[in-house]
């Protein structure tokens, strides 16, 4: 099947159930073959793993594999994250705060007292740094 260059950006895909199959038309739908990909990726995405990915041999790539497809195929990062596995259909990893949310603010929920008591005197000793 030959697929065509420099066609419309991504339609609405809420139908295309598996990740591997939400990808394949995504890819399609902006007219990348296997090869753009990986050549877009700078090769991080061998077209021989977007293969594989693709026809659900392989269903649980990493996060950052996750966020490369998205950028080079223009599509939702929460979806393809909720696709695989990795956020909950319905909730949504978004912060309503302004602030962008880091690493660390994620992982504070599973320190003990004693390590909230050492972050926190950390946290003062670097903000006295700044005065």
């Amino acid at each position: 099947m030959i697929e065509k260059r420099g066609a419309q950006p991504p339609a609405d895909q809420a139908h295309v159930s598996s990740l591997g199959a939400y990808i394949r038309k995504t890819r399609r739908d902006v007219g990348m073959t296997l090869r753009d990909v990986e050549e877009a990726t700078n090769k991080e995405i061998s077209n021989g793993y977007l293969s594989q990915l693709e026809s659900g041999k392989i269903s649980k790539p990493s996060p950052h594999i996750l966020y490369s497809l998205s950028n080079v195929l223009n599509a939702d990062y929460e979806a393809l994250m909720q696709r695989a596995g990795y956020i909950l259909p319905g909730s949504s990893p978004k912060q309503e705060s302004a602030k962008p949310a880091h690493a660390g603010t994620y992982s504070i929920d599973n320190l003990t007292a004693e390590e909230e008591a050492q972050l926190l005197e950390y946290l003062e000793f670097l903000r006295s740094k700044k005065k």
